[in-house]
């Protein structure tokens, strides 16, 4: 029996790419089910992340032309990528046997995703697209990304190098996805913690067939922080033995000073007076801000506001 597949496609203003992608997913789609890979009742689900363009519109359109293979889903306000992933992949676990997140700028090579359901079927519950290099990317995204991938796994969290949101998930693993409520969400740390099998595919990233890319420098390295609190608790660690280094350096240069004092040299350096003021003074504030990180996590937590409020759903 052939499996039902949902690909989950997230949407923020991309009026320029979207009917491209609409048509490429549609004969991606057309040509599994008619070689019978996946089933008939297979659907696109687009999920509209509170756009502030005409991508609604165009989504209407997809789905009132062809109702048997479009579907979506409005988020009432821009809730961000994750979010409106998650909303995605939540809402297709109730029909689809397995699910596919693929990006809108269909960066992500589709043309992978028979390999990936080769994978589902011989028993494979998750399967992730990893890219192969990275020579279509600048030095300094270049650098940047090895940089995160090595720092977010120092810190102990299990993620998949190289890869985005670009995979394969069953219906066993959106139902244990669907378990973990927190607000603060990192899909790329989350699904490796689920513990199935998994499998990978490799691809090498095409460039943006149209409109700009919505994760600027910004938005990345927010992305990053939000990374990193949400999988560890590694650098509110480092504080403290921070802390603790700092206290036994700060008893070493009691005692030199009482010493200098019984030795008569009462005149201390004004240069190493004002290093030490302004490198302990960093330090406090550095450490104030990432145990505020962590503090304003456990807010959201605890206030338990809904990740995403759905405002429309087509068939």
């Amino acid at each position: 029996m052939q499996p039902i597949l949902a690909l989950v496609v997230p949407c923020y203003n991309e009026k320029e790419v979207l009917p491209m992608t609409a048509e490429q997913l549609q004969a991606l789609m057309r040509r599994l089910m008619e070689s019978d890979v996946i089933s008939k009742e297979s659907k696109i689900v687009f999920v509209d992340d509170g756009s502030k363009d005409c991508t609604w519109e165009l989504i209407e359109n997809f789905c009132k032309n062809n109702p048997e293979i479009f579907s979506g889903i409005k988020l009432s306000k821009n809730r961000g990528h994750q979010n409106a992933l998650l909303c995605g992949l939540l809402s297709v676990k109730e029909f689809a046997d397995a699910s596919i997140s693929v990006d809108a700028d269909l960066q992500d090579d589709i043309s992978v995703i028979d390999e990936m359901l080769e994978l589902y079927c011989s028993g494979c519950e998750i399967v992730y697209g990893v890219r192969s290099k990275r020579s279509r990317d600048s030095f300094f995204k270049r650098a940047t990304a090895h940089c995160f991938y090595k720092l977010i796994k120092f810190l102990g969290a299990n993620i998949i190098y190289d890869h985005a949101d670009f995979r394969l998930m069953g219906k066993n693993a959106l139902n244990a996805l669907a378990e973990y409520k927190e607000v603060n969400l990192f899909l790329r740390g989350i699904v490796p913690m689920l513990g199935y099998k998994t499998g990978i595919t490799y691809y090498e990233r095409k460039e943006r067939m149209a409109g700009e890319s919505k994760y600027p420098f910004r938005k990345m390295l927010r992305f990053a922080i939000e990374g990193i609190t949400s999988m560890s608790t590694k650098p509110i660690r480092m504080v403290t033995i921070l802390g603790i280094v700092i206290f036994i350096m700060s008893l070493a240069m009691i005692a030199y000073s009482i010493a200098r004092y019984f030795m008569g040299d009462t005149v201390s350096g004004w240069s190493s007076m004002i290093c030490s003021l302004w490198s302990i003074g960093g330090l406090i504030l550095l450490s104030i801000g990432i145990v505020g990180e962590y503090i304003g996590k456990i807010y959201l937590e605890t206030k338990q506001r809904p990740r995403f409020t759905v405002e429309k759903k087509l068939p």
